[in-house]
């Protein structure tokens, strides 16, 4: 029986640290993307700001892809 000895470290590595904050970015890039369409009048509604197609398609979509590319940062092995 052979003993393995582990030094302590970080739980991942360099590489995954990276694609975790570059996934952590997108996802804020996201929420970004997604804010605004407020009126300065609460009386008048203005559906062409709150619905368009940036913040009903494409912030979900960045989003969720941001939290695909931080499950692989956390998926992926590392090297050492």
């Amino acid at each position: 029986m052979s003993k393995e000895i582990r030094k302590p470290g970080f739980a991942f590595g360099k590489e995954n640290y990276r694609i975790l904050i570059i996934g952590v970015l997108v996802i804020v890039t996201g929420y970004l993307l997604m804010i605004g369409g407020g009126a300065d009048d609460p009386n008048t509604f203005n559906a062409d700001e709150i619905f368009s197609t940036r913040r009903i398609t494409v912030a979900p979509i960045v989003i969720l892809t941001g939290f695909v590319i931080v499950l692989f940062g956390i998926m992926k092995k590392s090297k050492d």
